[in-house]
């Protein structure tokens, strides 16, 4: 079983889900991928880990680093958890490049190269968007590319915290 709860955020509903205990999922609703995680049965539910998110929200919608993460349960392949884990090193207000996380995760895997593509599958389909930073991601050209909420919402999150997206527009 499925909880899930929602959130209205400065860009439209949010919509989370858990497994009881940890955030399993978090989408703008009708981003693309929406609802990856959830199962079938799925139950509204006020529960503790939706309050620590509602709380991670608020700050984070105020502009502001919250300065931790809510407990974390994603389901993925190897590679998947590979990039996802390097996409929460990412800080608050910096941006690396789908090109710098397949160096990263070649280097992890004794590769001599990984493909930036592949990295940008795996960026795509990340179920916790915002808490898994994943728009944190540009183009190696500095190009905001991809993002399953929408460029416009990469945009404003960039923007929000105060990124540097000079070179990041196009």
């Amino acid at each position: 079983m499925t909880f899930t709860h929602h959130y209205n955020s400065p860009l439209g509903l949010i919509t989370m889900a858990s497994d009881g205990e940890n955030l399993t999922g978090l989408w703008f609703d009708g981003q693309k991928y929406f609802g990856s995680t959830l199962d079938s049965a799925q139950k509204p539910q006020e529960l503790p880990v939706f309050a620590q998110t509602e709380q991670w929200l608020t700050i984070y919608f105020s502009g502001k680093d919250p300065g931790f993460t809510p407990p974390l349960s994603m389901k993925s392949t190897p590679f998947q958890k590979a990039v996802w884990d390097i996409l929460l090193t990412i800080p608050f207000g910096k941006t690396t490049t789908y090109k710098e996380i397949a160096q990263k995760v070649a280097l992890q895997k004794k590769l001599p190269t990984m493909s930036a593509q592949a990295v940008g599958g795996a960026v795509g389909h990340n179920p916790i968007s915002l808490i898994v930073p994943c728009h944190r991601v540009i183009g190696s050209n500095g190009n905001l590319t991809g993002y399953a909420g929408g460029i416009h919402k990469k945009e404003w999150l960039l923007l929000l915290e105060k990124a540097d997206t000079e070179y990041s527009r196009s």
